[in-house]
């Protein structure tokens, strides 16, 4: 039976070189056109309702397909899409999430000018923010392999060849889901630089990744990162001591992943 589970910020972690991923390689499938939305900066909510239209539009076919396999009906190929943005100041808890790891109340979420939401993804609490570049990928994984880890590793090692672009060694650390600098065992100062949780149903993903690339870290100390409360949240402005174009790293993450999931990304 197709599944409707959540996938957590914690997750078992898979090697971290790429060879693991190549291992991975999906198999022949209908459709591997990515239809690509760059929506700019955002609201949350409108953004999160998007995806549950285009989730529903994609769950649709894939049951009216599953219908016409008893007369023979041609199936209909599902669609893909990615959706890339940036949000107004927003904190986002998970379903297995705590309530206690946002550290500010009501009155002090206003004087931030920031929001709070309860959603359907796994994890605990993150942060959206300006200068942070949001996916939301709607995909079929009967498309590609429908396989969570196998997804959850394919958006970890684009984000990893992303950094490399940058001369940034990135990693995953055992248990972690989501991308770390300082990744290695006993390393002094390991620091998230991009985090994970989505939601798949019926083999359909939403939900997605937060890379920081200029956001403003202060945000992070107000909240418990995904409940992890020993290590550090990055940027690529910290690390680099610049600010980089928004553009310019959806452009390469988007090459990254047409080459890892052997799809082709149209706008």
């Amino acid at each position: 039976m197709e599944p409707d589970f959540l996938s957590a910020c914690i997750q078992p972690a898979a090697p971290a070189d790429g060879a693991a991923v190549a291992e991975l390689a999906p198999s022949a499938a209908t459709n591997r056109r990515v239809l690509v939305q760059r929506l700019g900066q955002v609201a949350y909510v409108p953004t999160w309702d998007r995806q549950e239209e285009l989730l529903a539009a994609t769950v649709a076919i894939k049951t009216r397909n599953r219908q016409g396999e008893a007369s023979g009906a041609a199936p209909e190929a599902t669609p893909n899409h990615l959706l890339l943005c940036e949000h107004p100041h927003v904190y986002t808890l998970g379903k297995s999430g705590k309530p206690e790891h946002l550290l500010l109340d009501e009155a002090a979420l206003a004087a931030h000018g920031a929001t709070f939401h309860r959603i359907n993804r796994g994890g605990d609490i993150t942060y959206h923010g300006p200068g942070q570049l949001v996916g939301y990928p709607i995909l079929d994984l009967d498309n590609f392999r429908p396989d969570i880890h196998f997804y959850l590793r394919t958006l970890e090692e684009a984000v990893i060849r992303l950094l490399a672009d940058y001369g940034l060694m990135a990693g995953r650390i055992a248990g972690l889901t989501g991308v770390w600098l300082d990744f290695e065992e006993g390393a002094p100062n390991p620091r998230k630089i991009c985090a994970m949780g989505v939601k798949c149903s019926r083999w359909v993903t939403m939900h997605g990744f937060a890379l920081n690339v200029n956001t403003d870290l202060a945000y992070f100390g107000h909240i418990v990162p995904c409940g992890i409360t020993d290590k550090a949240v990055t940027s690529l402005a910290q690390e680099l001591g610049r600010a980089v174009p928004l553009r310019e790293v959806e452009d390469r993450l988007l090459r990254h992943l047409a080459e890892l999931l052997q799809a082709e990304f149209v706008e």
